[in-house]
């Protein structure tokens, strides 16, 4: 399994790759944007498998949208030089050590 560093490098990597390809400029309102629209995507692709649409959907679906979703907060995390595993850690891990 690979930590949330070497997803955050693959995920720079392919960014850049597409950047290149499409020429892109990555702003904050791309950033913002692409999240926002994986967010629908993954929205999307969870109501399908459920079978809440006329679409037929699949866990692979799902799953891929996820991964988008990741891809891209992981992205936006280190563009605005936030450690997102250490921010994790810090706010959710705390509730775990309050009833200690």
């Amino acid at each position: 399994m690979q930590d949330l560093t070497q997803l955050t490098s693959a995920a720079k990597q392919v960014s850049d790759l597409y950047a290149r390809r499409f020429g892109v400029t990555r702003d904050a309102a791309w950033y913002l944007g692409k999240m926002t629209e994986e967010l629908g995507e993954v929205t999307s692709a969870y109501l399908s498998l459920a079978g809440q649409t006329r679409k037929d959907g699949s866990k692979s679906d799902l799953e891929n949208e996820v991964a988008d979703l990741l891809g891209f907060l992981l992205l936006f995390a280190d563009w605005q030089g936030v450690d997102a595993g250490a921010a994790f850690e810090r706010k959710w891990g705390a509730y775990l050590t309050e009833d200690k």
